[in-house]
C-alpha cells in the first residue's frame, strides 16, 4: 500500500475470508448471503495502479446504482449499502470505506454482456475485416467512431485475469445461458444503455459502449445487476466537445495510461514506476469523467 496505491488488499485488513481476487477487485465473504466488494488501484490488465482510483469508482458506481433503481426500479440490484462490516479493524477502516460495497450473493452469469452505440475497439476491427461486429452483418460504408442507428448487443466470454475475453454471437450466448435468459439479459441491457446513454450526453459525454455484468436470484429467477457498473473502467467514455466520427477519440479510460505503457515498451512488465505526469493526467481523466457525470466534486 505504499505511495497510497492500494493495490491489493487481504483478509487481516478486512476481518473477513477473502474467496476471489477479480481484475480489480478483492472478494471477501461476510455470511452464506453477503459480499464485500474491495475496489484496489489496480488497472484492469496492468501491474500498476492510479491512486485513489478504486475509491472514484465505487462512488460512481453507487451513483449509477441509484439512478438506476429510480428509473428502472424493477431490476435488482446487488448493492446493500456503502457501509463496512464491524469485522474490519479500526486501523484500516479509513483506507477501505470509500472504495467498498456490501452485496447480496448471487451466481454470475459466465458472459460479459456488452452494449455498443459507436463502432470502436474491437468492434471497429471486425467490421473493417469482414463487414461485421460479433458475426452480425452491419451497414455498408460505417466509419471508426461513427453512431450506430441502434445499439447493439454484443456479449463476449469473460476471461481470467490476464487474459483476454473472447467476442461471442447472440447465438452463441444463447447456447451458454439459454434463450430466455440471453433474451432478458440483451433486453435489460440495451435498456440500461439507452438511460445511461441519454443521461450522460446531457453532461457532456458519449457512452461509446458498456459492459454489464448479470447475476440470477436463485429464489425468483429474476435477474441481478452485479458488480461495476458505468465506469470508465467498464465503458468507453468520450468528451462531446471533441468527438468527430472518422478517427479515434480522445477518453476518459485507462488508455492514455495503456498508451504510455505500449509506447515505452513496458505493457505487461511488473512493477513499473509510473512517471508524475501520467499519473497525474490519467487521474485527472477518470476525476472529470466522475464530475461531469454525478456534479459532485471529488475530494
Amino acid at each position: 500500500m505504499a505511495n497510497n496505491v492500494v493495490t491489493s488488499i487481504n483478509a487481516k485488513d478486512v476481518g473477513l475470508p477473502k474467496i476471489a481476487s477479480g481484475k480489480v477487485r478483492e472478494i471477501f465473504e461476510v455470511d452464506d448471503e453477503t459480499l464485500l466488494f474491495v475496489a484496489t488501484d489496480r488497472i484492469s490488465a496492468y501491474d500498476v495502479g492510479i491512486p485513489g482510483k478504486g475509491a472514484l469508482l465505487t462512488q460512481l458506481s453507487a451513483h449509477w446504482f441509484e439512478l438506476i433503481s429510480t428509473h428502472i426500479p424493477d431490476l435488482q440490484i446487488h448493492l446493500i449499502s456503502l457501509s463496512l462490516p464491524a469485522s474490519v479493524p479500526a486501523e484500516t477502516r479509513p483506507l477501505l470505506t470509500s472504495r467498498s460495497m456490501q452485496v447480496r450473493r448471487h451466481p454470475i452469469l459466465p458472459i460479459e454482456s456488452i452494449v455498443r452505440g459507436y463502432i470502436t475497439g474491437s468492434a471497429w476491427w471486425e467490421y473493417k475485416a469482414s463487414g461485421t461486429v460479433n458475426g452480425m452483418r452491419m451497414p455498408a460504408g460505417l466509419q471508426e467512431s461513427q453512431k450506430l442507428g441502434t445499439a447493439i448487443w454484443t456479449p463476449s466470454t469473460k476471461a481470467e485475469a490476464g487474459e483476454h475475453d473472447e467476442n461471442i454471437s447472440k447465438e452463441r450466448a444463447a447456447e451458454i445461458l439459454g434463450q430466455e435468459v440471453a433474451s432478458r439479459v440483451e433486453k435489460m441491457s440495451l435498456q440500461l444503455y439507452e438511460l445511461a446513454r441519454d443521461y450522460a450526453e446531457k453532461r457532456g459525454i458519449l457512452i461509446a459502449d458498456t459492459k454489464f455484468e448479470f447475476g440470477l436470484d436463485v429464489r425468483t429467477n429474476e435477474l441481478v445487476l452485479v458488480d461495476e457498473v458505468l465506469t470508465p473502467d467498464s465503458s468507453r467514455f468520450w468528451p462531446a466537445e471533441s468527438y468527430a466520427v472518422g478517427k479515434s477519440q480522445q477518453s476518459y479510460d485507462k488508455q492514455y495510461l495503456r498508451d504510455w505503457l505500449t509506447s515505452t515498451g513496458n505493457k505487461g512488465r511488473e512493477g513499473v514506476a509510473l512517471p508524475e505526469d501520467i499519473v497525474k493526467r490519467t487521474t485527472e481523466k477518470y476525476t472529470e469523467a466522475y464530475e461531469k457525470l454525478t456534479g459532485k466534486t471529488w475530494r
